[in-house]
């Protein structure tokens, strides 16, 4: 049995080899004792609803920042109160969110915490409950979308098709794959494996990719368990 340090050098290894078999655009947030914390949490059966909508708007917003990352920047020069000069860095123009209902909505506070002026649009799909195949209900985007990078929020991705309905939508209205970043808490490799292969261009941002997912997010946020 090694020290503490080597076991989590170890496992930090384990996690990088795990996650190169998908690729590039799977990307996770860094694994540290805070982000294990509120996912142990939120799979916790026993935490309440009031602990759990605290901890998830935790999470959500830690992937939110790191979606945010993801985004271009451009380099600028800012005056300081003291006349200096400063070489910063600010967003480029043209990002909006697109929330998949009713689940994605529980994300959209945290992209206008981060972002307070950002828009925000909404697709509704629905999945059969024999054939689990997904059809479009409704799909509210900005006019211009085609041309905006397009921040994708879905919390829990289990086998995939939900959000590969949705891309497909998005592409229809002309925005490109490489354009959208898919900002999820929980995904299954079946789900990764899955729209990776249908959209390899679109990048994914998840906190974690693990066999089982908390299916009961939704219910549990919006307090319709």
């Amino acid at each position: 049995m090694g020290s503490v340090e080597e076991i989590s050098k170890f496992n930090e290894q384990k996690h990088v080899e795990f996650l190169d078999e998908y690729g590039p655009n799977l990307k996770t947030l860094p694994v540290t004792d805070q982000v294990k914390e509120l996912q142990t949490i939120i799979r916790d059966r026993n935490t309440t609803r009031s602990d759990f909508k605290f901890y998830a708007d935790r999470l959500i917003r830690l992937v939110i920042e790191e979606s945010l990352n993801q985004l271009p920047f451009t380099k600028c020069v800012i005056t300081t109160p003291t006349g200096s000069y400063y070489n910063g860095l600010k967003y480029e123009r043209g990002n909006c969110g697109v929330s998949i209902v009713r689940s994605g909505e529980a994300m959209e506070q945290g992209l206008r915490d981060c972002c307070r002026s950002i828009r925000i649009g909404k697709i509704l799909v629905e999945s059969d409950a024999d054939t689990h195949e997904a059809r479009v209900v409704y799909a509210r985007f900005p006019e211009d979308i085609a041309a905006r990078k397009v921040l994708l929020m879905y919390p829990i991705m289990s086998t995939g098709n939900t959000v590969i309905k949705s891309v497909t939508v998005l592409m229809e209205h002309n925005v490109l794959e490489e354009n959208i970043i898919l900002s999820n808490l929980f995904c299954t490799p079946f789900a990764a494996k899955s729209i990776i292969s249908a959209f390899p261009q679109m990048t994914i941002l998840t906190s974690e990719v693990h066999p089982v997912a908390p299916n009961h997010f939704g219910q549990k946020y919006f307090g319709t368990d």
